[in-house]
């Protein structure tokens, strides 16, 4: 491998070095994710998993709960220990972990049920993550908000490392997934030339991008598509004179089509294909809480719009909040939130560069 390829080292040396020597030190070592795991946060958990494998590391994977089906086409995915399907059997594990990594989360509350026993645990604790405000209760934290993925973040950390030459195949499909899907196919989030360095880094280990892309964006079902239908039919409001749209779906819209997990991928992005929509949000009912994804383009921040009203963040133009009240409390919350960023909103109009 030609070591003079242009990508910087964003990661501190001594950095690199703590992360490495944590897992020569370690004998057992758990990987954990967010709740709802994603392309990235399973693309780079499962990169992580075979490479620990691959060095002879005993290794463990666990997730809070169950992920879409057209994520577990990649390698590993039925090795995976779901928390939600056998607690105490996950909470063993967790408490005789020496070593514990949580991917493309920031603070232990993004685990769920897990969290707790998570933070009790003895074992030293590493941060992989791109997302803003780390918590403070990992030993070692390498986070990154302005790097498009945590999938990339890990891939810089093991080429920082010296270990892309032996990087295989399995593990650059999954990097890639989760740089693809984060980025959603590199419309977003992916300003820098090295994301796109990195991607032909990748390619060079003989991965088929394009089959990756079909797995995870033509592999839905039909109830799916019916579900998108009515959502953009029947569900949707635009405010053109502010450039924005809402999507929403309730629990009782989402029954009618057996709604299943992952069915509204990508749905927050719809509207940003209508001629001046700048802003979008869908508003979805799940049990026990209201989650929000939001997307922009060009200047506005829907990460600052979900920090400030729905505990949230994430990126620029893309990023995601939590509710906790009513499906409709949820709504009135996001409109009046609307109200005060108009002006910034109506600002966007007229503009040649977004």
């Amino acid at each position: 491998m030609n070591r003079t390829a242009p990508i910087s080292n964003v990661i501190p040396a001594r950095d690199v070095e703590q992360v490495m020597d944590a897992i020569r030190r370690a004998g057992k070592i758990v990987i954990t994710t967010h709740l709802s795991p994603d392309g990235d946060a399973l693309g780079s958990s499962l990169a992580l998993f075979h490479f620990l494998k691959r060095t002879g590391k005993s290794v463990r994977m666990i997730v809070p709960n169950s992920f879409p089906h057209f994520l577990k086409w990649m390698n590993g995915t039925r090795e995976i220990e779901i928390y939600e399907y056998n607690p105490p059997a996950a909470q063993k594990i967790i408490a005789h972990a020496d070593l514990i990594f949580s991917m493309d989360y920031n603070i232990s509350k993004r685990a769920g049920d897990m969290a707790p026993h998570l933070d009790n645990s003895p074992a030293r604790k590493i941060l992989i993550d791109h997302h803003l405000l780390p918590g403070r209760n990992f030993d070692i934290t390498v986070s990154y908000p302005e790097i498009s993925s945590t999938c990339e973040l890990l891939f810089r950390l093991l080429f920082q490392a010296g270990k892309y030459d032996e990087l295989t195949q399995t593990e650059a499909e999954c990097l890639y997934c989760g740089m693809m899907t984060d980025t959603g196919n590199f419309t977003y989030n992916s300003r820098d030339p090295e994301t796109f360095e990195i991607v032909s880094l990748l390619l060079r280990k003989k991965i088929n991008k394009d089959a990756i892309y079909s797995q995870v964006f033509d592999n839905y079902s039909e109830d799916r598509f019916r579900l998108l239908g009515f959502t953009l039919s029947q569900r949707m409001e635009i405010y053109p004179e502010i450039h924005s749209a809402l999507l929403f779906l309730s629990r009782e819209d989402q029954s009618r089509f057996r709604f299943g997990k992952g069915d509204t991928e990508g749905f927050a992005n719809c509207p940003l294909s209508i001629k001046g929509i700048f802003f979008s949000t869908f508003i979805r009912e799940d049990e026990g809480l209201i989650k929000l994804s939001f997307r922009s383009r060009g200047s506005f921040p829907c990460n600052e719009f979900a920090a400030a009203f729905f505990n949230g963040g994430g990126h620029l133009n893309a990023s995601g909040g939590e509710f906790y009240g009513t499906f409709d409390d949820a709504i009135r919350v996001f409109k009046n939130g609307l109200k005060s960023c108009e002006e910034k909103l109506k600002s966007l109009a007229g503009t040649r560069k977004l």
